[in-house]
């Protein structure tokens, strides 16, 4: 267990794992936690200020802190890959996110930018950095939050219709494997992928044989206010 936020204890897991293995071949940079501090639904001057800032920290400073000390593991040989996580497409992030509020806009917006910077401050390392995107994830703080598990997931259908749509954690990380296992995957050099994507790329599916396309199923149908329907989405 490291927190992210502490420089010394995230520098001393890069040396362990330098005194271990001699290199870092993938980071996957999935830190956050702030969601607990946000109020959807307010505008900045309604919003908790500490708790608003608390959440920049946790969500930008902490990948920002985990870059520079494992970096340069990943630079240790040619072929490392940086697997930033976000929250959201390139396209769906580029306008402001009406109603999560802007201290988390700017997180996930962040994690973008922060992806771009790395395609070109990457350049020439043979390292290749990528965001990818789940779509609403059933991880375990959610499937608590409706009061059902991975197994009775569909039970919370009745109280979120457009929670149909949801994916297991399973399905992102079998996109991250198979993108890690890609000797092309460089060219997708500061992109943001989608979970949907990898699946159609590499051909896998969700634990339930299924191919959900969250994010095109939220900008064609539950941000249109139409009828929860996965038909054609899954």
């Amino acid at each position: 267990m490291v927190d992210h936020l502490d420089r010394e204890a995230v520098a001393a897991l890069a040396s362990d794992i330098a005194e271990r293995h001699g290199r870092l071949d993938v980071l996957v940079n999935d830190i956050f936690g702030g969601d607990r501090y946000a109020h959807f639904g307010t505008r900045i001057w309604e919003h908790d200020l500490t708790g608003g800032l608390r959440m920049l920290r946790m969500g930008i400073d902490t990948h920002l802190v985990t870059l520079a000390a494992m970096l340069p593991l990943l630079l240790a040989r040619p072929g490392g890959l940086v697997v930033e996580m976000t929250d959201g497409t390139a396209e769906y992030n580029r306008a402001y996110r009406r109603g999560v509020g802007m201290y988390y806009d700017l997180v996930k917006t962040a994690v973008g930018r922060i992806t771009l910077g790395l395609s070109t401050e990457l350049e020439g390392t043979g390292c290749t950095a990528v965001a990818v995107t789940p779509g609403w994830l059933r991880s375990e703080a959610m499937l608590d939050h409706f009061g059902v598990t991975e197994e009775n997931w569909r039970d919370a259908i009745s109280l979120e219709p457009h929670f149909a749509i949801s994916e297991s954690p399973s399905f992102v990380a079998r996109g991250v494997a198979t993108l890690a296992a890609d000797p092309e995957r460089a060219r997708d050099m500061g992109r943001v992928l989608t979970s949907a994507e990898l699946a159609d790329r590499y051909g896998h599916t969700d634990v339930d044989g299924s191919v959900p396309d969250c994010w095109r199923y939220v900008v064609e149908v539950q941000d249109r206010g139409a009828p929860a329907d996965v038909t054609g989405y899954r």
